[in-house]
């Protein structure tokens, strides 16, 4: 089936529409509180992967499994939602990192160049990986950005856009 340029598009804005406000996947959240895993959860393993960040270094996310939880983000330079939430990314980072959360943000599809230059324009404290040709995001099944997956220590995901990562970095890294 062949879509209209004008179909297509719809599609993209409603995919980032959906992703930017809010939506929480298959697990359910009731306003105000903060999100748990239900006791019948099917454990879900996060697909490894490995990408280069803006330095040419590979990461590998297996090679922080036992180690440390990890927040992915994937977002874009071009996404203005992704912007209006760096300022929230910047706090998770300065409130969690030194605690032991490893934060790594995958751009999806881009130059090293374009993302470079975005990644010092904006001040990125965190790591930023490439994933130019949208392999990792496709594992990932990432329908829009900017997208958050929490992974526990042992490299299983704990939430998919989470509204409220925080409760749940706590709780991890507490454990």
């Amino acid at each position: 089936m062949v879509l209209g340029k004008r179909w297509q598009r719809f599609l993209i804005v409603a995919a980032v529409a959906v992703a930017c406000n809010g939506w929480a996947g298959p697990a359910v959240v009731s306003a105000g509180a903060p999100p748990v895993a239900a006791k019948t959860a099917v454990i879900e393993r996060a697909p490894d992967f490995i990408l280069k960040d803006l330095n040419g270094r590979k990461f590998r996310l297996s090679d922080v499994r036992g180690k440390q939880p990890v927040l992915i983000i994937f977002s874009t330079t071009w996404c203005s939602f992704c912007k209006a939430e760096i300022p929230h990314f910047k706090a998770i980072h300065a409130a969690y990192a030194k605690r032991g959360l490893e934060i790594v943000n995958v751009d999806i599809q881009e130059s090293k160049e374009k993302v470079s230059k975005f990644t010092a324009q904006h001040g990125l404290p965190y790591r930023v990986l490439l994933d130019e040709d949208a392999a990792v995001s496709g594992i990932y099944e990432i329908r829009g950005v900017p997208s958050m997956v929490l992974i526990d220590r042992n490299g299983n995901i704990v939430c998919r856009q989470c509204r409220q990562v925080e409760p749940l970095i706590e709780t991890l890294l507490k454990k």
